[in-house]
Formats: structure tokens, sequence, C-alpha cells
């Protein structure tokens, strides 16, 4: 069985006031776990970096490293510029984007597939959502979790 996670970072600012959206579903589209964090400042690439990095490293935790070794994983984002790093279609010229990259590449070996898919905006509406609702949050600490 797979499971689906919708991705989003953003931020106000570039950089700026960051946040991420994270939405687990199955493959049906039943919705399985919702989060939304602010992660302090970050560019736009940044924070969706990070949005992909929370939701792996949140799989091996709500479905346990071994279930994780077996696993099926499909991250869909709407950042064509971040699935296509990730998939090794565009060279990494930044250094901060690098170490995002190598954190995501070091999370892939705990799964046993995952892959990286562009979807449009409008395709991603409920991590978007997620987003803009931890970046309109009055909790002013750099993280916190709001579902």
């Amino acid at each position: 069985m797979k499971t689906v996670i919708y991705t989003d970072g953003g931020s106000r600012g570039n950089p700026g006031p960051a946040a991420i959206g994270v939405v687990f579903t199955d493959e049906k589209g039943k919705v399985i776990k919702e989060y939304a964090q602010k992660i302090g400042r970050a560019t736009n690439n940044e924070a969706e970096y990070e949005a992909v990095i929370f939701a792996l490293q949140k799989a091996k935790l709500l479905f346990g490293k071994k279930k994780a070794k077996t696993m099926e994983i499909e991250v869909r984002m709407d950042s064509q510029f971040v699935v296509k790093q990730l998939n090794a279609q565009y060279k990494i010229l930044n250094r901060r984007i690098e170490q995002f990259f190598l954190q995501v590449w070091n999370l892939r070996i705990d799964f046993n597939k995952i892959d990286f898919i562009h979807i449009t905006r409008d395709k991603n509406i409920e991590a978007d959502k997620l987003v803009n609702r931890a970046l309109g949050s009055k909790d002013r600490g750099k993280q916190g979790y709001l579902i």
C-alpha cells in the first residue's frame, strides 16, 4: 500500500518568516494526519525542502522503522524546482540547498521507495492552507505544531 504525502513550504518575504504544511493520505486520498509548523526565517525553496524533511522524519515516527523499510511513499509538491532537484534533473548550486538535499537523500534509505512528484498548486490546496495557517498564527515561537 502506498502512502501519499502532500508537502508545501512558504515564506513571507524571501527570506522571511516561514512555515511548512504536510498532509499524509492513503492512496485513495483519505487523510491520515496533518501538520503545520513555523520554521523561523527561510527562503521559499528552503521551506519547501524543510517540508519534505519533516514529512519523511514524521513518516518514520508514525509508521515505525520496520514498516518504513517496506513502504512506498509518493511525495507530492507544487515546487517544480525542488522536485527536479530531488529527481536529479536540476543541479544544486546553492550550499544551503545542498545541505537540505543531503538530508532528504539520507532519509530516503529508511524507506523502500520514494517518488517525488510535481503537482500543480490547485492540487496542493490542503498543504498550502496549513502553511498559511501557521504563518498567520499568533504563536510567535520559531516552531510549534498547530495540528
